[in-house]
């Protein structure tokens, strides 16, 4: 199918009319001829010798090259239109968003201070079963995962294989990168690897204690974090209260002061994400399914269409029109 991009420029067409009805017959190069008497005598003559032939004749060359300068003007006004040749409609598949997980496996996540089915566990398996969920309903997007403790470590950049992703979560132990907490570093490992991505960025920042390892302050990751386009979500996990055991070997609840619910508020809130506090095993899975909700996956159809640009054929034909009448000219002028 072929299309004018810009179809208001035919209005041009009517420019030539236009200028013939309001500008000026154009007076000749000398001025007005002089008039003398005995010119009317000899112009009588001159038709009744047959002139009144030759002046048809003249005007109807005049009509030619109107009809042929009118071609032409109606050929640049067509170039600059803009034809366009438009393909059929075709699907194209819709990469939704990218995803990465940033998740604490410091020694603290060891802390059993989550219930499942009954049975007490630890806090990185409570983060594994909410996140699996997490990870397969994501369909269209994809996905990363870094795992932080006194390092961080990119485990599996972003991609659409979420059964890798899941898969390397449930491998991770606590402890394996270190037993401190560099909250900065992760993050600014998540911005490094998310920086080229053309898709729609989230990051859901998962830790259950507080900057104290690395080489990036909160403050200066927050800094990093306005420049890039990224949505980041924090989770703070552990229970209000973290037991304590005594001499005795008897478990006594303290209050939970590790989490800095300070700066992962105010990351999240100048990211345009949202803080979450997750003490028990269910607040942890609505979190995820609250996110999920937040942010849809992006499944429905779009389309492209093949275009061609077409305008190079009527503006070549004009300007061979154009040498052409000029030629025939210079040869009429011999």
């Amino acid at each position: 199918m072929i299309i004018l991009l810009y179809p208001w420029f035919l209005i041009l067409l009517l420019l030539p009319f236009v200028c013939h009805h309001i500008l000026p017959p154009v007076k000749g190069v000398h001025g007005d001829a002089l008039r003398v008497p005995f010119l009317r005598d000899i112009a009588k003559i001159n038709i009744l010798s047959g002139s009144l032939w030759k002046r048809t004749a003249e005007n109807a060359g005049s009509r030619g090259r109107f009809a042929a300068l009118f071609a032409i003007w109606t050929l640049l006004v067509l170039a600059a239109a803009r034809p366009q040749w438009v393909g059929e409609p075709v699907r194209i598949d819709n990469y939704g968003r990218d995803i990465m997980m940033v998740t604490d496996i410091s020694t603290s996540m060891l802390e059993p201070d989550f219930v499942y089915s009954g049975r007490r566990i630890d806090r990185l398996t409570a983060v594994k079963l909410a996140a699996e969920n997490f990870i397969r309903g994501r369909a269209n997007d994809r996905i990363g995962l870094i795992l932080f403790a006194t390092r961080a470590y990119l485990q599996a950049p972003i991609t659409f294989d979420k059964q890798a992703v899941s898969n390397t979560l449930w491998n991770a132990d606590a402890g394996m990168a270190g037993n401190s907490t560099a909250i900065g570093d992760a993050v600014g490992l998540a911005l490094k690897n998310m920086r080229e991505s053309k898709n729609a960025k989230i990051m859901i920042l998962l830790t259950d204690g507080e900057n104290n390892d690395g080489s990036l302050s909160m403050a200066e990751v927050m800094n990093l974090a306005r420049n890039e386009d990224v949505k980041i979500y924090t989770i703070g996990v552990g229970s209000e209260k973290q037991f304590m055991r005594s001499f005795f070997g008897v478990k006594v609840a303290a209050p939970n002061s590790g989490i800095d619910e300070k700066n992962l508020k105010q990351l999240a809130e100048e990211n345009k994400g949202r803080y979450f506090r997750a003490s028990n095993t269910s607040a942890l899975q609505k979190i995820y399914a609250e996110i999920d909700k937040m942010e849809p996956s992006l499944d429905e159809d779009r389309y492209i269409r093949e275009s061609k640009d077409l305008f190079q054929y009527p503006l070549s034909a004009a300007l061979l029109a154009v040498i052409a009448l000029l030629g025939l000219q210079r040869r009429k002028n011999k």
